[in-house]
């Protein structure tokens, strides 16, 4: 019985801690969800992003930026990873929503091959997607 609840408490313990590294940033518009997909598509591309997926069905975009300027005292650190997931619905109002969430990554090259770690969201990701945001939002 005891080392049943010193397990439940471990696993409490473990859920607390839990570390929120990105945040979702949300807008409206009035345009239509494919007109506002079509501009999500195009300010990707124009933002430096490379896009790696696509569901048009869903409305729903992920793209990657590579970042090789940051510097870490780690021999297996590769690059930095900058990744937007974008997501386009129509709200019961009539308006249509822009869902965006930047993340950012550190590469590694281990014995496993290459390694993604996420950290907390770079300032350059965070402003990024603000960015898209504002620009389909007319």
């Amino acid at each position: 019985m005891r080392n049943c609840a010193l397990l439940l408490g471990a696993f409490a313990l473990a859920g607390c801690g839990r570390t929120t590294f990105s945040k979702p940033i949300s807008g409206r518009t009035s345009a239509g969800p494919e007109e506002t997909f079509a501009c999500v598509k195009k300010q990707v591309v124009e933002l430096g992003y490379r896009q790696t997926s696509n569901d048009a069905g869903d409305r729903r975009i992920t793209a990657n930026k590579f970042d090789y300027k940051t510097r870490r005292p780690d021999v297996q650190f590769r690059r930095m990873v900058h990744k937007l997931d974008v997501a386009v619905a129509a709200e019961s109002d009539g308006q249509t929503g822009i869902q965006v969430e930047g993340r950012t990554f550190a590469e590694y090259s281990t014995h496993r091959g290459p390694t993604e770690e996420q950290e907390k969201s770079s300032a350059e990701v965070n402003a990024d997607a603000a960015k898209l945001i504002e620009r389909c939002r007319s």
